[in-house]
């Protein structure tokens, strides 16, 4: 298999960088072929901005919509996006490995997915609107993993923690950025207090990780629903017979898949 492993820290000591290495070196001792963009070294341009489309549609007014449908559909768009979508479409599993910062992805990694995820190819995908989401479009058949370190304990992001659980703050990365363009997205992997971990914390949160990346392509996915799969009669609302009475993200997860 082809996995593509994407990081984001600017230490090149960090456990970031540490997690992405590890996972290289676990693929690569399975056998698989692995492709790494570092987002820090590589200089990457985070801003989504005008200079992404070289050949505009419409010069006097900038719709990053019909610019990124254009530019994907006519190979017009900028050379570091069409090197990185080379990348994305020839692999089976995306990693993506970052620290938490403010809750979410930095903004280096975020402006990867958002200069990326071309109209066309994430969304918009054959021309059909929302037709293909959540489940279904241009991802569709990948996998995915996100690989975290989170500086709290991890007390704070229990289900009951101050923080929030986990798996939520992370739903708009795992759900909405995607399982929407149709990848198969595992469990999150997280390290906890990372900042006041020593060498025998490191060392266990290494061989969990490296566990999990060897079952990369075993583990099931999260079971969230797919929009074309009866749930959605409007392809915008759950239905009201699926979990009944309750509302929030983890209506969008099947606590009963079979």
């Amino acid at each position: 298999m082809n996995v593509l492993i994407v990081h984001a820290h600017p230490e090149p000591t960090s456990l970031t960088r540490h997690l992405a290495d590890t996972a290289a070196a676990t693929l690569l001792a399975q056998g698989h072929a692995v492709q790494h963009s570092d987002l820090y070294a590589m200089g990457w341009k985070a801003v989504f901005d005008a200079d992404d489309f070289p050949d505009r549609l419409d010069a006097a007014r900038l719709s990053f919509v019909q610019e990124s449908g254009h530019a994907f559909a006519n190979g017009r768009q900028s050379p570091d996006v069409e090197a990185e979508q080379r990348k994305l479409m020839a692999a089976d599993a995306l990693i993506l490995v970052f620290p938490l910062w403010w809750f979410g992805m930095p903004a280096i990694m975020k402006g990867w997915i958002e200069r990326v995820w071309a109209f066309g190819l994430a969304y918009g995908y054959r021309g059909a609107g929302n037709a293909y989401r959540y489940g279904e479009g241009g991802l569709a058949g990948k996998r995915a993993l996100l690989g975290v370190c989170v500086g709290g304990p991890e007390a704070d992001y229990g289900p009951r923690g101050i923080n929030g659980p986990l798996e939520e703050l992370l739903f708009p990365i795992t759900h909405g950025t995607l399982f929407f363009p149709g990848m198969q997205v595992l469990p999150s992997f997280a390290v906890y207090d990372t900042g006041r971990l020593d060498a025998i914390r490191v060392a266990e949160a290494t061989a969990a990780w490296q566990t999990r990346v060897e079952r990369l392509f075993d583990d099931a996915p999260l079971p969230f629903r797919p929009q074309n799969g009866g749930g959605y009669p409007d392809r915008h609302v759950l239905a009201d017979h699926l979990a009944p009475g309750r509302s929030g993200l983890t209506v969008h997860l099947d606590a009963d898949p079979a």
